[in-house]
């Protein structure tokens, strides 16, 4: 009777593994088609900026705005705006290894994930030569489309 116990309990067992391996591989599966190709601009941040964090964040937006609209609509470039002392921005801060503000340029296509860091190119620029940053903004996000 004790083996008959056993045999069932180990049955049960398994066959609970079993359903969350399904479960995992499902969920992946599903992740895998959510994240379509697309082009995403991420700015990162901390609680206090100064004045040249504040001309990345203005300059970027209004080079992604003015330039893909149509893009941004269809959701083939989205930019967001991520500040890093959130605890729900943990993750992608240290994806990144973003410890202060920052500037990526990411492309998703066919699963794999491409990204262009344009912070040192942003400080250089940003607050200066606003017309030579939004260019640069709009080059990388054009050629991440392509």
């Amino acid at each position: 009777m004790k083996k008959i116990l056993f045999l069932v309990a180990a049955c049960f067992a398994f066959a609970s593994c079993q359903t969350n391996v399904k479960n995992e591989a499902t969920a992946q599966a599903q992740k895998e088609v959510a994240v379509s190709d697309h082009v995403e601009v991420l700015y990162f941040h901390g609680k206090q900026r100064c004045a040249t964090c504040m001309a990345i964040e203005n300059n970027t937006k209004a080079a992604i705005e003015e330039n893909f609209a149509s893009q941004i609509k269809n959701g083939d470039v989205v930019f967001r705006v991520i500040d890093i002392s959130q605890k729900e921005n943990e993750e992608i801060a240290e994806k990144y290894e973003v410890t202060w503000s920052s500037l990526f340029v990411v492309k998703y296509k066919n699963g794999h994930e491409t990204s262009e860091n344009m912070t040192e190119f942003a400080f250089g620029n940003a607050r200066k030569s606003p017309d030579v940053f939004k260019a640069g903004v709009v080059k990388s996000v054009t050629d991440m489309l392509n």
